[in-house]
């Protein structure tokens, strides 16, 4: 087996706020709606329960997040996809839903520090001031699609891998020195 590679080979920056690409990471996305066995299935790869709705729960470096009324994102270590895999498939055998690995196809972002809501607030449509911790929002980072959540003095930011390299420009544009709102 290769060794995973992240979009950016962990690319980095240091502005106003720190800008990192994280990963490789695990990234599931889980399409179940009205199955007994989902909230089980869940807490057994992630160790959290379900998340209402706009939320994300996380467990140390696991977490399940909603993306829609019928959509979850669960996030674990790169290398624990398959076996969770094999445990959902377990957990819900029987059940109509949808389990697929998406950890290749996505690329994941920290920006950490003081101002770093005013680095996203430059390129989404979000009320950074409402933002709650555990509160996650699926919206755009100028012209593509982004999820974000606020976690441990910063933001983690989810994007399709093929604009990774265009989301990494957003934001160090957006956190160079003297931009700061």
């Amino acid at each position: 087996m290769s060794n995973p590679v992240s979009a950016l080979n962990g690319a980095s920056f240091q502005g106003f706020a720190a800008i990192r690409e994280i990963g490789p990471l695990g990234m599931i996305t889980l399409r179940a709606k009205g199955v007994k066995a989902l909230e089980k299935a869940v807490k057994a790869v992630t160790g959290t329960k379900l998340p209402a709705t706009r939320r994300i729960e996380v467990n140390g470096d696991k977490a399940c997040g909603w993306m829609s009324p019928d959509e979850y994102l669960l996030v674990v270590p790169y290398a624990e996809v398959t076996a969770a895999l094999a445990s959902l498939a377990k957990a819900l055998a029987g059940e109509h839903h949808l389990a697929v690995d998406v950890s290749d196809a996505r690329a994941i972002f920290r920006v950490e520090g003081d101002k770093a809501a005013d680095v996203l607030r430059k390129l989404s449509p979000v009320d950074f001031e409402a933002l709650e911790p555990g509160e996650l929002r699926r919206t755009r980072a100028a012209q593509v699609a982004a999820a974000m959540w606020q976690q441990d003095n910063g933001y983690t930011v989810v994007c399709f891998r093929s604009v990774a390299g265009y989301v990494m420009g957003l934001l160090t544009h957006s956190a160079q020195p003297g931009s700061e709102l």
